[in-house]
C-alpha cells in the first residue's frame, strides 16, 4: 500500500512525513514524529485527550485522517509555550494544580488555548462548556476552570484573581 506525503506546519515548524491512508492524526504525531504529548483516550473522540489545534479549530486528533492535515497548521501540546516561558494557561494549571494524574492535562490545556484564541473573556459556563469534551476522572474540574479564567485575565493584562 502506497503511503501518503503530507506537508504541514506543525507548532510553527514546516513538517512533511509519510502516513498509511488510514492513519489517524494522532497516531502520525505520535508514530512518524515523535509528538507524544496528545494522548489516545477513547480513540472514538469522547474524551479531548488527543484535542489539537488545526486551522484554528479544536480537533480530536483520534478523529482525524493524518493524510487530512495536508496544508494546514496544527498546534499540539508541544507547541503551546514558547521555548522554556510557559503559556499562562499552562502557568495557572501549574499554579492551580489543575492536573493529578496529568493523562487528560494536555488535552485539557490545548483545548483552554483554542477557547482563549476565540474568546479571551469567557464566563465561567462558557469555558465549562467549551471544555465539556475533556474528561478528567482525577480534578472534579474546579480547578480546571479557575486556571482557565485566571490565565484569560493575564492574557487580557488583567490581574489574576
Amino acid at each position: 500500500m502506497a503511503k501518503h506525503h503530507v506537508a504541514a506546519v506543525i507548532n510553527g515548524e514546516p513538517t512533511e512525513f509519510l502516513c498509511e491512508t488510514q492513519q489517524t492524526l494522532l497516531d502520525a504525531l505520535r508514530d512518524e514524529i515523535g509528538l507524544t504529548g496528545s494522548k489516545e483516550g477513547c480513540a472514538s473522540g469522547d474524551c479531548g485527550a488527543c484535542s489539537v489545534i488545526v486551522d484554528g479549530h479544536l480537533v480530536c486528533s483520534c478523529l482525524m485522517l493524518a493524510c487530512e492535515a495536508d496544508g494546514t497548521t496544527v498546534t499540539t501540546i508541544e507547541g503551546i509555550a514558547q521555548g522554556d516561558h510557559l503559556h499562562p494557561i499552562q502557568q495557572k494549571f501549574l499554579e492551580h494544580a489543575a492536573l493529578q494524574c496529568g493523562f487528560c492535562t494536555p488535552g485539557l490545556i490545548v483545548a483552554s488555548k483554542a477557547l482563549l484564541d476565540e474568546n479571551p473573556n469567557p464566563t465561567e459556563e462558557e469555558a465549562r462548556y467549551w471544555l465539556a469534551g475533556n474528561l478528567c476522572r482525577c480534578t472534579g474540574y474546579d480547578k480546571v476552570i479557575r486556571a482557565v479564567m485566571d490565565a484569560a485575565a493575564v492574557i487580557r493584562g488583567e490581574k489574576a484573581a
